[in-house]
């Protein structure tokens, strides 16, 4: 049989048709695979993630326990413990690892859960904890910080690709001796362990409370124009060439502007710096840390900002970025923070935080203590060499102040610890863990 020429040219058109449905349809199948390979890997990584977040404030919140003082300070950190064991159990389920006997990293969170739960209701009726339960914890912690370790571990040979999120469904024993490996290898080092990262002040230990209100300083005060805002943002950049960075609404509106690397906010009312922003690349360090504070200290200076004190610091590629706190006759006050970027090759000023000022500063009404230094001194725990204290206000969880004697402590194991003591009343408000070493001072 013969094929016409017109026949065969429709032939081969919807031939030619096929092909390309069967292209383009085997691209969508491919492309709805590698969408649905990425969300189970991201959902993975948020298990991963939320597994070793959890696992260290566990730790953290142990460690404390150990130099907590109070019931009411343990039943706090009891309740937390609960929570955060909960939250660890969830994200270990949803990670494929039922080939590797987990067993006893699910009994560790379990019981550090009820024993945490136990502990909060005896707390709750005021009753201390005897030396037999303080053991306990000591146990617990001392477990943690390796299930801690271990995580963080893999969590770091995920980053690196030496665990494969993407074949993490898959065996472990399915794969090539040169393959990648699943997450679930990742977990050997905890299954072994079975048998046998701190946060930055940034912005000072209570940086929640510090940008969550209305502005203090800036009530009542005088919109300013753009004109007089971009003249007040010359000086503070100092160079002339800037340009209309748009406006920042919210609680401080601001205009913004920007030009040669740097960016400059100035409020609406009031027409104050909330803060400046230069990018530079940063040369070797020439500075050191106590000389970047000086020249920080030195800068405040010019815009007439006194009575602070500096506190926290953290270094980074070159960058030194100090906390200064307000002062009130010899009282801290933790919420009005400035924060000043030193560059360490040069000592030039990058960045110039006032927002936490700006929302918090006033001159507060602050009584005398009802606590003596040496009354305050005395509720610490026993496990804490006390090295000295000073008077200080930080906020509360309701966003109130509390008049507290800040004392730093030594652990025995050479933990240097905050521990804040209500002046008035003598109650554990908080305690801090603190990491000082060449990066700065880490707080959890």
């Amino acid at each position: 049989m013969t094929i016409s020429t017109r026949s065969f040219v429709k032939i081969m058109s919807l031939s030619a048709g096929i092909v390309v449905a069967l292209v383009i349809s085997s691209g969508l199948n491919y492309g709805r695979a590698v969408k649905a390979e990425r969300s189970v890997e991201n959902s993975y990584m948020r298990a991963v993630q939320e597994l070793s977040l959890n696992i260290d404030n566990i730790k953290n919140n142990l460690e404390k326990g150990m130099y907590s003082n109070s019931p009411q300070m343990m039943s706090t950190l009891s309740e937390k413990l609960c929570s955060d064991a909960a939250t660890a159990k969830t994200a270990l389920s949803q990670l494929p690892v039922e080939e590797l006997d987990l067993t006893n990293t699910y009994r560790f969170l379990s019981q550090v859960g009820n024993y945490s739960k136990s502990l909060a209701e005896k707390c709750a009726k005021g009753e201390e904890l005897t030396e037999s339960e303080k053991s306990n914890i000591k146990k617990l912690f001392s477990y943690a910080t390796d299930l801690s370790g271990d995580m963080w571990a893999v969590e770091r040979k995920i980053q690196k690709g030496e665990i494969s999120l993407n074949t993490a469904a898959a065996a472990a024993g399915s794969l090539d001796a040169e393959s990648p490996k699943t997450i679930t290898d990742g977990f050997n080092d905890i299954a072994t362990a079975d048998n046998s990262f701190p946060t930055l002040i940034y912005d000072g230990p209570f940086s929640d409370h510090i940008m969550n209100k209305d502005p203090v300083m800036l009530k009542n005060a005088k919109e300013i124009t753009k004109e007089a805002a971009f003249n007040t943002a010359v000086r503070i950049a100092g160079t002339r060439s800037l340009t209309d960075g748009g406006e920042e609404t919210g609680k401080m509106p601001c205009y913004v502007f920007s030009g040669d690397n740097v960016s400059v906010a100035i409020t609406k009312a009031g027409g104050m710096c909330a803060y400046k922003l230069k990018n530079r690349h940063i040369g070797s360090q020439e500075l050191s840390v106590s000389k970047a504070i000086e020249i920080g200290e030195e800068y405040l200076e010019t815009y007439g900002i006194n009575n602070l004190e500096d506190s926290y610091y953290e270094v980074k590629d070159g960058l030194c970025i100090i906390n200064y706190a307000a002062e009130q006759n010899d009282v801290i006050l933790y919420t009005d923070l400035v924060k000043v970027g030193v560059a360490l090759d040069n000592g030039e000023v990058l960045s110039f935080d006032m927002r936490g000022y700006i929302n918090n500063h006033y001159i507060r009404d602050i009584p005398e203590p009802k606590l003596t230094e040496e009354e305050a001194e005395s509720l610490i725990s026993k496990e804490l060499i006390v090295n000295d204290s000073n008077l200080c206000l930080i906020p509360s969880e309701g966003m109130n102040e509390i008049f507290c004697y800040e004392v730093s402590c030594i652990g025995k194991e050479g933990r240097n610890i905050l521990v804040y003591i209500n002046a008035e009343t003598g109650e554990e408000e908080r305690i801090l863990l603190l990491d000082i070493g060449s990066g700065g001072v880490l707080t959890v």
